[in-house]
């Protein structure tokens, strides 16, 4: 059996922002884009529902893998999370991303 293994040189200095969202108007995918930094890994929880997804480098963008509190993981392929060089934008997903319902990250670089 074959195996491919990928793994990057750490960092000497690891970047991490943390931060909140709470959307009252109409649903937007929203950007945090001014953390500074590139992220590797972004973890998105929605504190209301404790849905939660996250986003490890090597993936696609708007791509997540989401674990419902009702049960149930899947990875999904559009409207996750999508990185760039400033942050990332939190994208239109419907169990994570609700009006009126707290969402909290933790973006690592």
């Amino acid at each position: 059996m074959a195996q491919t293994i990928v793994q990057k040189t750490p960092e000497n200095m690891v970047r991490m922002a943390t931060g909140t969202y709470l959307d009252t108007g109409t649903v937007a995918a929203y950007n945090f884009d001014d953390l500074g930094f590139q992220p590797r890994y972004v973890k998105v929880i929605n504190t209301t529902s404790n849905d939660e997804e996250c986003w490890i480098e090597g993936m696609p963008n708007a791509s997540a893998q989401k674990r419902l509190k009702a049960g149930g993981a899947s990875t999904i392929t559009s409207n996750g999370i999508t990185v760039n060089s400033r942050g990332f934008t939190l994208g239109l997903d419907t169990d994570i991303n609700v009006t009126s319902e707290q969402v909290y990250f933790v973006a690592l670089g």
